[in-house]
């Protein structure tokens, strides 16, 4: 039942967003996509509510309840993260916003971004631990804990796992390729001189005719010639 249930949630939590995506982008109706976006925790505490009455009424701790610590957990990190991401991708694609921010790809703005999400998931590894480690509890010694242990373990190791793949970016910070123009370069102006920029260069722009000077042009040869001629 509680396998069942986590499906359920995961499904709900998909549907529940389409419905309030569309029903703020596409009805133009807010009220309702708030109200639908905040059943969301609804479905999490439904399940936590469910998963310990399951454990109440004396069954044994299996890793059913270990997935539904690691759900909770996840949801708690990262529902927000991720129905804010999409919420700009349909305000984009849907209402003619702007195009959302891409994440950094490369030196420390990109190291900065890895370890943000790495926090994230440091606290889901922290609700999913604390609520296996409240089922311990609860279960006592009566009760075979060995299975929560262990989703305890997993929920580290993907936290430990995540904070090495972090830190190659802080310490290997990854470069851009060569050629690569940097953010805000490219970008072409005409300029009073006929000049335009591009990149760090400066090029002449084609068709672009040479500036006439205010200084007389003379040829002092021809000059002489006409002086001798006249004497």
């Amino acid at each position: 039942m509680v396998v069942a249930l986590i499906i359920a949630c995961e499904v709900g939590f998909w549907v529940l967003l389409a419905l309030g995506l569309g029903a703020r982008y596409l009805l133009r109706r807010r009220r309702t996509s708030v109200v639908l976006l905040l059943c969301e925790p609804v479905l999490e505490l439904v399940l936590f509510a469910v998963t310990a009455w399951d454990l109440k009424n004396g069954a044994e701790p299996g890793r059913e309840h270990g997935l539904a610590a690691l759900y909770l957990g996840f949801t708690v990190a990262y529902g927000h993260y991720t129905i804010r991401w999409l919420d700009g991708h349909a305000a984009h694609r849907l209402a003619g916003g702007p195009p959302p921010a891409k994440p950094p790809r490369y030196g420390m703005p990109r190291a900065r971004h890895e370890g943000a999400l790495w926090l994230r998931t440091l606290l889901a590894a922290a609700v999913a631990g604390a609520l296996l480690q409240g089922a311990v509890w609860y279960v006592g010694d009566g009760g075979d804990v060995s299975s929560l242990r262990s989703f305890q373990w997993t929920a580290l190791r993907v936290a430990a796992l995540h904070g090495v793949i972090a830190l190659t970016y802080l310490f290997w910070p990854k470069k851009a390729p060569k050629g690569a123009s940097a953010p805000g370069a490219g970008t072409f102006a005409q300029t009073p001189t006929g000049t335009r920029l591009e990149g760090t260069r400066f090029e002449k722009a084609p068709g672009t005719a040479r500036p006439a000077t205010t200084e007389p042009q003379t040829n002092d040869g021809t000059a002489a010639r006409r002086t001798r001629r006249s004497a």
